[in-house]
């Protein structure tokens, strides 16, 4: 590890992407410390508490951070970002034109990207009027209190904070494609694992002064478990056997060769979790604008967060049915098998196209059902097992453990490429 972390120092590209990482999280961290202009200060203090006493605040700060409880000029973070490639992605499959543009290479990609950043903005200034008018009327925190000064609730000011959250919507939506394209890792990922990982201390406190050290202890050994069984879930891979026969390629006669493709049971990584967690804050969204107190208050009450039976049914469900949908995005049996075919190649005993089709869909599907199995479980059992002592101020811990291992995990795979491909020896060994 040392040696790694020496030939880390020592390749300056290298260190440059992860030197300007940190920068651009730094950044952001400090973005969703500023408040927006015309917050009453006085009355921020115990807001932080009923951040993680769960309800909306509680699960909208799971990926915007702190920001929102400090009523930040980056508070919406990276949610409207997430939301808009969740619906782009879903519309790319159903759209002529949208499928048109994912058939086009990178010139349709781009598309793609202007058409999210788009959707983006707009969903930006729908929840930054919600918010706006939530943190005039209290109704976002459990303590009912308002945080925007009557005098600066009217039209012009109100303008005003929408076009401040939404712009810095946009700054954060930014900052995200430079990490992805100048830094190291993906930058949606990287934002998001840098809010949950700050809230580990803030849960490792709040537990220490509601049960002891004692409990504090087992929460951190139970951690340490779901830890090791993350990292083996993610490890773990089936390896399909190909075979490539003899080709002649103009003059050159290339012999036959084995190799093998990897299938991962964990293919999706972290995205099912945070595909989910999208989905059940769209009708959150939906109650920040909508007038309706009936609405908003069910909303509160049922998709929020906490133990409610219902919820934890309703989100391990979503788990497991976005982890089937995305690793079936991202890896078709069909394009796997013609490509094979086209290359020469086959997986032994079985006949190439439709025959190996069929082959590596039976073992995506037998693979992707316990891998998604694995993830609902670990979302929601550490918020059930802190139930049965009634904390429930932590509604979310699993899956903060899940998208800070498989981001972190993630991202230590992409700087071991990058040194295997300079010769190094990488940290995955």
């Amino acid at each position: 590890m040392l040696a790694s972390l020496r030939n880390l120092v020592r390749v300056a590209d290298l260190r440059n992407k992860i030197l300007f990482t940190i920068l651009v999280v730094a950044i952001y961290q400090l973005g969703i410390s500023i408040p927006v202009p015309g917050i009453h200060f006085a009355a921020l203090e115990g807001i932080n508490a009923s951040a993680r006493s769960g309800g909306i605040l509680g699960y909208l700060s799971l990926f915007a951070g702190t920001g929102l409880s400090r009523a930040a000029i980056l508070g919406l973070g990276i949610m409207p970002y997430i939301t808009s490639s969740i619906i782009i992605q879903l519309l790319t499959g159903v759209i002529p034109k949208f499928m048109q543009w994912r058939d086009q290479g990178a010139v349709g990609q781009r598309k793609l990207t202007q058409a999210t950043r788009y959707l983006t903005v707009s969903l930006a200034i729908m929840q930054s009027a919600g918010l706006v008018f939530l943190f005039h009327s209290g109704d976002l925190f459990s303590t009912h209190t308002s945080i925007i000064e009557n005098k600066y609730f009217n039209a012009p000011h109100i303008l005003f904070m929408i076009l401040v959250l939404t712009a810095g919507t946009a700054f954060v939506m930014w900052l995200a494609e430079l990490i992805t394209q100048r830094g190291i890792g993906n930058g949606m990922s990287i934002l998001i694992f840098s809010n949950v990982i700050s809230a580990i201390p803030i849960y490792g406190e709040f537990i220490k002064q509601d049960k002891g050290w004692p409990f504090l202890i087992l929460i951190i050994i139970v951690c340490v478990l779901l830890l090791v069984a993350i990292v083996f879930m993610e490890q773990g891979q089936r390896r399909i056997p190909v075979t490539f026969a003899k080709r002649l390629q103009g003059r050159r006669v290339y012999q036959g060769q084995s190799t093998y493709i990897p299938m991962k049971v964990n293919a999706a990584g972290v995205i099912p979790i945070i595909f989910a967690n999208s989905l059940l804050y769209i009708p959150i969204l939906i109650s920040n604008v909508v007038p309706s107190a009936g609405f908003r208050n069910w909303v509160q009450a049922n998709l929020s967060g906490g133990t409610d039976s219902a919820y934890l049914i309703l989100y391990g469900f979503l788990i497991v049915v976005f982890t089937f949908f995305y690793v079936h995005v991202t890896f078709d049996p069909y394009q796997q098998a013609d490509q094979i075919q086209k290359q020469g190649g086959y997986i032994p005993g079985f006949r190439p196209g439709r025959p190996t089709e069929r082959y590596l869909s039976r073992i995506l599907n037998r693979l992707t059902l316990p891998g998604s199995l694995f993830l609902a479980i670990v979302a929601l059992l550490p918020s059930v097992i802190l139930a049965t002592v009634h904390i429930t101020q932590i509604p979310f811990f699993g899956t903060t453990l899940l998208i800070s291992v498989g981001v972190a995990l993630e991202t230590m795979k992409q700087i071991d490429s990058q040194l295997m491909m300079r010769n190094y020896e990488g940290f995955l060994q």
